[in-house]
Order: structure tokens, then C-alpha cells, then sequence
């Protein structure tokens, strides 16, 4: 469904530890996600290096996450497992 897409865009990106992501959705859902169980292979082997990792930024244009050489992953599997470890905001309380 055109749209669909639009809900599950990330607006906000913050690093809150080593692999570990808070990150914000269009829908105003905010999670927490934590990478550090992860593999990382191929395309991804960069991500390996916590301080390359933490260089991720918010790719506005694609509506997900990404780092400074274009590595980026889809929003989607980002957004369930926000979904799974919510965070309260003070946004969010109002």
C-alpha cells in the first residue's frame, strides 16, 4: 500500500551505547535497539568497529538509518524490533 512506507520512516537516531541505537518513527514510536549480538558480514563487516558504528546517521531522504560510506539498512526490521523494547518520552506522555 502506497503510504504504508511513510509510517515506519525513521525521524530520529541517537547512540546510546556501544551497538546499541534509540531510534524514532514517523508514528511517533520510540525504541530501543541493540545490535550488539550481531555478526556482522559482508557489506556490513564495517560495523564491526564500535566507533564506526556509532558514526550512523539519519538518512532523511530513505527514511532509515545509515553511515558515512552509504551502508544502510531497511526501516522495517528496524521498526518491529523498536517495537519489542519501547521507550517512554516526555513527547510521548503528553
Amino acid at each position: 500500500m502506497p503510504g504504508m512506507e511513510q509510517l515506519v520512516d525513521v525521524s530520529a537516531v541517537e547512540v546510546i551505547g556501544d551497538y546499541r541505537l534509540r531510534l524514532a518513527f514517523q508514528d511517533g514510536t520510540v525504541g530501543d535497539v541493540d545490535f550488539s549480538g550481531r555478526e556482522w558480514r559482508g557489506v556490513f563487516e564495517p560495523l564491526r568497529d564500535p566507533s564506526y558504528f556509532a558514526r550512523v546517521e539519519l538518512d532523511p531522504e530513505a527514511g532509515t538509518i545509515a553511515w558515512p560510506d552509504g551502508l544502510d539498512m531497511a526501516p522495517e526490521p528496524l521498526y518491529a524490533e523498536a517495537r519489542r523494547h519501547p521507550v517512554r518520552t516526555a513527547r510521548a506522555a503528553n
